[in-house]
């Protein structure tokens, strides 16, 4: 493993804040983990695993040594009852992956299109979008175990998922290594157009005819656009703030007041609530603290406008999170990884 020193990292966090890494490496083949974790640099404490970038927040130089996971290779594992079981390492781009699978006939991907990350990335925070998640079509994880410094799988349900949540955020942070994703994808397309304005815009794409998974794609490849900036020519982080879960009362509160608040009832009688219409009722999309401002076009993304500064975007973030909860009563977290964690909201 060739280590370097005291590397900028502004081009590896798609918010581009400006941060440099005391040590570096980068990782293009699993299997040079165990020599990587005896590296007199390695500490399992304090060593970042860097994907894409477009998860974190550098709130200042990092200490310690910063690893790019850049392995890449995509499988077929087998075939069986409709499902193709594909694995993808962990620095495969995520949308990249996406589209391989729909070009090979698959599907169960289409709704998590165009979503920025990589594959390694994705189960750490259960990304979702469009009714879906990455829970509903993972099979398991291959990962390099820190305490046995060995390659281990996990099934589904080992990973412990949540909204934006499992075990390699909760109990098995600083433990598990991902290293590839294996995933259960349908031969048989079926599409999943319940949550927001997919359907009208699929419509519209097909004209009457028949979806396909890659219309379905495609067709939330556009409203992403339409919503959400390139952080190629705008730094941000996408969703930065987490769709606040509240009790069944406070719910039901809310919607008297306001009839149309979007609002999704949850298995465990709880209340999923639309973080960006909160916000946008605040009246605080273009609102800028320094270089930092909430998106004209969706108040869910805060962008980097002017070179922004790490405390320009906590400042931004911690205003926003008190104007919805002196309005709603409802609290804010952020969906990005602060570092250091002190800064966490």
């Amino acid at each position: 493993m060739q280590l370097e020193y005291d590397v900028d990292l502004q081009p590896l966090n798609t918010f581009g804040l400006p941060a440099r890494a005391r040590y570096f490496a980068t990782l293009a083949d699993a299997a040079d983990l165990p020599e990587l974790v005896r590296q007199p640099e390695f500490d399992r404490h304090t060593v970042l695993w860097l994907g894409g970038g477009s998860n974190i927040l550098l709130m200042q130089d990092y200490p310690g040594l910063v690893v790019h996971m850049q392995n890449k290779g995509i499988r077929e594992i087998r075939r069986s009852d409709g499902l193709v079981y594909i694995e993808a390492q962990a620095g495969e781009n995520w949308h990249d992956f996406v589209l391989h699978t729909l070009n090979m006939g698959l599907c169960g991907l289409e709704n998590l299109s165009l979503i920025p990350g990589t594959v390694g990335a994705a189960p750490v925070q259960n990304i979702g979008a469009y009714g879906v998640e990455v829970k509903d079509v993972l099979d398991s994880v291959c990962c390099f175990d820190l305490d046995s410094g060995t390659f281990v799988e996990l099934g589904n349900a080992e990973c412990g998922f949540a909204y934006r949540e499992s075990l390699f955020k909760q109990a098995g942070k600083g433990r598990y290594v991902i290293v590839s994703v294996r995933f259960a994808l349908k031969e048989n397309f079926s599409a999943d157009v319940r949550y927001g304005d997919l359907a009208a815009v699929l419509a519209e794409r097909c004209a009457g005819r028949a979806a396909t998974a890659k219309d379905v794609s495609a067709a939330v490849c556009q409203i992403r656009a339409e919503k959400l900036p390139d952080p190629k020519t705008l730094g941000n982080v996408g969703s930065f703030f987490k769709n606040p879960i509240v009790g069944a009362a406070q719910a039901q509160a809310l919607q008297a007041q306001y009839p149309q608040m979007p609002h999704y009832p949850q298995p465990d009688g709880s209340v999923k609530l639309a973080a960006g219409w909160l916000i946008d009722q605040c009246r605080l999309k273009g609102f800028q603290i320094g270089g930092a401002a909430v998106h004209e076009k969706q108040a869910l993304v805060l962008v980097n406008k002017q070179q922004a500064s790490a405390q320009d975007v906590y400042d931004l973030a911690m205003h926003v999170r008190a104007q919805v909860q002196a309005r709603f009563g409802v609290d804010l977290h952020a969906e990005p990884n602060w570092l250091p964690l002190s800064f966490t909201i």
